[in-house]
C-alpha cells in the first residue's frame, strides 16, 4: 500500500512537472489577489500514466486538472469515476500534498522539496512547465517528446536516476 501511495505522489509530483510538454486545454482570468500583468493561470485537463521500471515494475493511472504555472498552481488526480486521489497545491510560500481520506495535508517548502520526497530526485519544475509551452529545455536525466505535443500528447523518461520511468500524458481538447 505505502508504495502505492509513494507511486501515487510521483505521478502527481511528475504530472505536475511533465505537463508541461501538453497544449493549454484553456486560459482562465487571474485569481484573486493576481494582478492583471502577471504570469498567466493556465488549465489542463487529461490523463496520465506513469510506469516505473522497479522490481517489480509499478504502473500508476489517473485523470487529471492541472491549473497554474511553476510559480503558483494546483495539480488534483482522481479515478476514472471521478474520486479525488490526490490534491497538490503550491505557492512561492510552499506546496502541500493533500491524499483521498487524509486529514491533514502535507506541508513541504516547495513544489521541488514535495517532488524531491515523493519521487526520491529532484524535479526541474520550471523546465517541465517550458515543456508545457512547447519549449524544448535540457533536463539532465530527463528525455522529453515532444514531437505529439500539438496533438496534446507527452511521453518523457526518466534514465536517470534509476529506476528508469516513463510518464504519458493525453490531453482532453
Amino acid at each position: 500500500m505505502r508504495a502505492v501511495l509513494r507511486l501515487g505522489a510521483a505521478a502527481a509530483c511528475a504530472l505536475a512537472l511533465l505537463s508541461g510538454c501538453a497544449t493549454p486545454a484553456a486560459n482562465v482570468a487571474p485569481t484573486q489577489g493576481q494582478a492583471a500583468s502577471a504570469v498567466p493561470v493556465e488549465r489542463w485537463n487529461g490523463r496520465l500514466a506513469l510506469q516505473v521500471e522497479d522490481a517489480p515494475s509499478q504502473s500508476f493511472y489517473a485523470m487529471f486538472e492541472l491549473q497554474g504555472n511553476a510559480g503558483a498552481g494546483s495539480l488534483t488526480l482522481t479515478t476514472p469515476i471521478g474520486n479525488i486521489l490526490a490534491v497538490l497545491r503550491w505557492t512561492a510560500d510552499g506546496a502541500s500534498l493533500e491524499r483521498g481520506g487524509q486529514s491533514e495535508p502535507q506541508r513541504f517548502a516547495s513544489l521541488d522539496e514535495l517532488a524531491a520526497r515523493a519521487t526520491g530526485t529532484a524535479i526541474p519544475v520550471a523546465s517541465l512547465f517550458d515543456w508545457l509551452d512547447g519549449k524544448p529545455a535540457a533536463v539532465p536525466g530527463w528525455t522529453a517528446d515532444l514531437s505529439a505535443q500539438p496533438q496534446g500528447r507527452i511521453v518523457a523518461t526518466r534514465q536517470q536516476p534509476l529506476p528508469v520511468a516513463t510518464l504519458r500524458v493525453a490531453l482532453d481538447h
